[in-house]
This record gives structure tokens, C-alpha cells and sequence, in this order.
């Protein structure tokens, strides 16, 4: 006889039967047609990458026409994950792998063989989730790509993957792709189980198509960063400060950058995410963030790419500046001397301009998160005022490099950022 079964227990077995169907992953392929073009199946149906690297500001992300995020590591994958299926979003999530620099070593094989451990547990555990999109394996690794040990480690990895989850594509993330395409020369040789090549290019991104194929890589890619030129592919002053683009410059660059090596790649590309959907202090406080720290206000960058990934302008525009003019810009200047500055910029609506003096940040090139901005100086810059009206301020009395950061805001949450360096020597 069938022994009896209580409510309590049929309750428990229908929630185990209810979290069992959420659990279902979704089938994502990476496939080509017979003239060679690329794309993703995410369920069958296409899906092209509209993504962004960070797990802030989802909603928005939504909003602005995104569909996917990407992370680093597994540490937070969950919450990533059931944040993003909340809102019907994808997420890439990284498996994060040794970097030789910070002391792991490819050629120890308990070590690698660790890391293979890891990773399969990752896997294991997150494989089954309706919003999982794809794995990343690594993510800047690679140093300057020469090394075949590093390489062998990623295919093993790849493999596992493939043998515990044939639901996701296998993505590898190198930065740029090394002298004379050495990285996709090395990943399409010693790793035949990714089946992306993700991509990080900021100064590089427009022609980053064009060098891709010279460098024989035939599979499908994603630009997995990019962003604006870093602190390490522009002009500095003459004691070494790098010059940011204003927010503004930044946009343009974007958009430009998407065009060449994304939008227009499609067949080829899968797509692209976008970094940083949030903000970060890497180089200075407002390099590569697309809000602004603290207020969350959206940047130009954010602008450019809701109409890339919508098709048409935000309904409200942020501010944009187009000049910025300072009698100490790039300049040596006394202890607590009178210096000019002009800002023009426009907007819809009435404009505030803000202003603040940092000490110059020490390492301009490292990309670690949970770095802290410097303090800002107080009482030696003016009050919240127009652009367009010219303002005094008093440089700091103690020696050094320092920046003058100018911030144009509107109304409706939107924001525009330029800074000026400039060095204090008595």
C-alpha cells in the first residue's frame, strides 16, 4: 500500500517542483550560416549583445535599451544573476583567473589545477540559471600573450566547461590583442574550445575589426570593454598628468567606436558591453564612469549608447560642454595664486556649474577596483554658478600636481565633466 502523505508534505513537492522549473537553463548557441555570417541563439531566437560591464543602474540599463551585463568573478553571481532575470536581462559571468603580474603561476600545476577546480565548481553551480547568457574565462590574463601556458590553462578550462554545461558559449577576455595580433593568433591555435573571443579595446576599438582579421581570427568576437582612451593613450603635461576628454569628447568617441567595430561588424560581432555602467575611480574619479560618483547622474556616454541600442535620441539630453578655458590649465603656477576659468556648455534648461581642486592621483595606470579619490580642497574655488561667466579661483598653497574639476549639471539628472591639471611649484 501507498503509505499517506499530508499537506504540509504536497506543499513542499509542489515548491520543489515550482523552484525546479525556474531552475531551467536557457539554451544559448553560437552558430554560422552557410556564407560564413555569425550570431547567437539565445532559445532558439537571435540575440545580439546590448550590454554593459557592472551590475549597477539595472533598470536604467533597461531603459536605455540594454539587454545583459557582464561580470569579473563569481563572488556576487547570484545576486547578478537573479537581478538581471528580475528585469529580463542576460548577464556573461566571469570566471576570474590568475594574473602572472599579482604572482600566479601558469607553469605550477597544483595551482592551475586549482583554478580548473574553481572554476568547474562555478560552473556547477550557476549553469542552470534562466539568465545566465555565456561564460568568460578570464579577463586580461594573458600579460603579452606569449606565454603557451596560459593558453593551455584557458582550453582546459573551455573543455570542462563544454563537457558540464553544453547550454552556454565559452568566451576568453584578453586586453587588446598584443603585437602583431599575437593574443587571437595564440587563442585560435592552443584554444579550440572558446568559441568568442571577447575583446577589451578603448584607444584601439575603431580600427580593432580591421586588425582582427589581419590577424587571421575567424570566429565571432565581442568587444567585451571599451570605453574612452585610457590615462595611458593620451597626452600628458609636462610632468606627466594624463588629459582626460571632457564627458562630451567622450560620447563622441563612443559612438564612433561602436560604429566601427561593433554595429557595423554584425555577422561577425555578437555584440559589445560597454564599460563602466556605474562609476569607478581609475585614473581620476571620472574617467570611465558613466554616472557621475555619489549622484548617479548619467554622462554623454549614457546618451550615446541608448541611441545606438534604441535607435533614438534620450528624450532628455544631457548637458554638453564645448570649451573650457583656465589661465592655469597645463601650467606651473605659484602657491595660492589667482587663476581664471571659463566654462562654455550647453543644455536643456537652466545649467549649474560646479567646482572642486583634488591632489593628483600617484598611479594613473593601475585598473584596481576600490580605489579612493583624493580629498578636494575647500574655500580656494567659487560657488555654484552659470557657465559662460568667467570665475576666479586661488590655487592650493602646498606644492604639487592637482586638477581643477568642472562639473555641468541640469535638472533632469544629467551631467557633463571636464578637469584641468595643472602643478604648483614655488
Amino acid at each position: 500500500t501507498l503509505p499517506l502523505v499530508g499537506p504540509a508534505f504536497l506543499l513542499a513537492m509542489l515548491c520543489l517542483q515550482q523552484n525546479h522549473a525556474m531552475a531551467q537553463a536557457v539554451p544559448v548557441r553560437v552558430v554560422s550560416d552557410t556564407s560564413g555570417r555569425w550570431q547567437m541563439l539565445r532559445g532558439g531566437k537571435p540575440y545580439f549583445v546590448n550590454g554593459a560591464g557592472g551590475n549597477q543602474k539595472l533598470e536604467l540599463l533597461k531603459a536605455s535599451g540594454g539587454n545583459s551585463i557582464r561580470t569579473w568573478g563569481v563572488e556576487t553571481a547570484k545576486n547578478d544573476l537573479d537581478a538581471a532575470h528580475k528585469l529580463g536581462l542576460t548577464a556573461t559571468i566571469g570566471i576570474w583567473l590568475g594574473h602572472k603580474e599579482h604572482g600566479f603561476r601558469y607553469d605550477d600545476p597544483k595551482a592551475v589545477a586549482d583554478q580548473l577546480a574553481k572554476a568547474r565548481e562555478a560552473v556547477i553551480k550557476y549553469k542552470d540559471h534562466p539568465a545566465l547568457l555565456a561564460w568568460g574565462l578570464g579577463n586580461e590574463m594573458e600579460g603579452d600573450g606569449k606565454d603557451p601556458n596560459v593558453w593551455k590553462a584557458v582550453e582546459e578550462i573551455a573543455r570542462m566547461v563544454k563537457q558540464v554545461d553544453p547550454n552556454h558559449p565559452t568566451l576568453t577576455v584578453i586586453a587588446e590583442l598584443g603585437a602583431d595580433g599575437i593574443k587571437a593568433k595564440q587563442v585560435k591555435e592552443l584554444c579550440p574550445s572558446i568559441d568568442v573571443l571577447g575583446v577589451n579595446s578603448y584607444g584601439g576599438a575603431a580600427s580593432l575589426a580591421t586588425r582582427l582579421k589581419a590577424s587571421g581570427w575567424t570566429k565571432p568576437y565581442m568587444v567585451t570593454e571599451f570605453g574612452p582612451n585610457g590615462p595611458w593613450e593620451v597626452g600628458k603635461t609636462s610632468w606627466g598628468a594624463p588629459l582626460e576628454p571632457t564627458s562630451t569628447e567622450k560620447a563622441r568617441d563612443y559612438m564612433a567606436r561602436y560604429t566601427a567595430s561593433v554595429s557595423s561588424q554584425k555577422g561577425w560581432c555578437l555584440g559589445s558591453y560597454v564599460f563602466l555602467w556605474g562609476d569607478k575611480v581609475e585614473g581620476t574619479p571620472t574617467w570611465f564612469g558613466m554616472f557621475l560618483p555619489g549622484t548617479g547622474e548619467r554622462l554623454g556616454t549614457v546618451d550615446t549608447m541608448m541611441r545606438v541600442w534604441v535607435g533614438s535620441p534620450s528624450p532628455r539630453p544631457v548637458p554638453e560642454i564645448s570649451a573650457v578655458i583656465s589661465s592655469a590649465a597645463r601650467k606651473e603656477v605659484a602657491p595660492g595664486s589667482r587663476q581664471t576659468v571659463t566654462v562654455s556648455a550647453s543644455g536643456s534648461g537652466p545649467l549649474t556649474t560646479r567646482y572642486e581642486i583634488r591632489r593628483e592621483m600617484g598611479n594613473h595606470n593601475n585598473h584596481e577596483p576600490g580605489q579612493s579619490a583624493s580629498l578636494s580642497s575647500t574655500g580656494i574655488v567659487p560657488s555654484a554658478s552659470t557657465p559662460s561667466t568667467e570665475q576666479f579661483f586661488n590655487t592650493p598653497t602646498q606644492t604639487g600636481a592637482y586638477r581643477l574639476f568642472i562639473t555641468v549639471h541640469d535638472k533632469n539628472g544629467g551631467a557633463a565633466t571636464a578637469n584641468i591639471p595643472f602643478f604648483v611649484k614655488s
